[in-house]
């Protein structure tokens, strides 16, 4: 299909010679939608991503806390020098211990701690 010029009343209307014409400055606007919607959709990941982080550093502080809070509230521990850091619920203890029962009673109370997934114990007997 062809579109022609029109001659109305001495003024002349030019329209586009061509269907792909007409097409054109349609596709320019969508190619233009789509690049904004792209952008947004990236932003927004990246702004979902980092509130993730936000909340996993939280509860890894917490999990912290709770830890080192019962390893001092044990009193079998109580001389132990007991490092306690986490990474994604994944509890490392580090640090130095009288014996092999109270490196067992570290770990086994880390253990028990509400969001930890796994216990790496590297304590060491003095």
């Amino acid at each position: 299909m062809k579109f022609t010029t029109e001659e109305t009343a001495g003024h002349s209307t030019r329209l586009p010679t061509n269907v792909k014409q007409v097409a054109g400055y349609g596709n320019k606007w969508f190619a233009s939608f789509i690049i904004a919607m792209a952008l947004t959709s990236v932003v927004g990941c990246a702004s979902h991503a980092s509130k993730v982080g936000n909340k996993e550093a939280s509860e890894d502080v917490t999990i912290t806390n709770k830890v080192i809070k019962a390893i001092q509230g044990e009193p079998t521990l109580k001389s132990a020098e007991i490092n306690v850091e986490t990474s994604k619920g994944v509890v490392l203890l580090t640090g130095f211990v009288s014996s092999a029962a109270a490196e067992n009673t570290a770990t086994e109370l880390a253990r028990y701690i509400k969001g930890v997934t796994l216990v790496r114990d590297a304590i060491q007997i003095k």
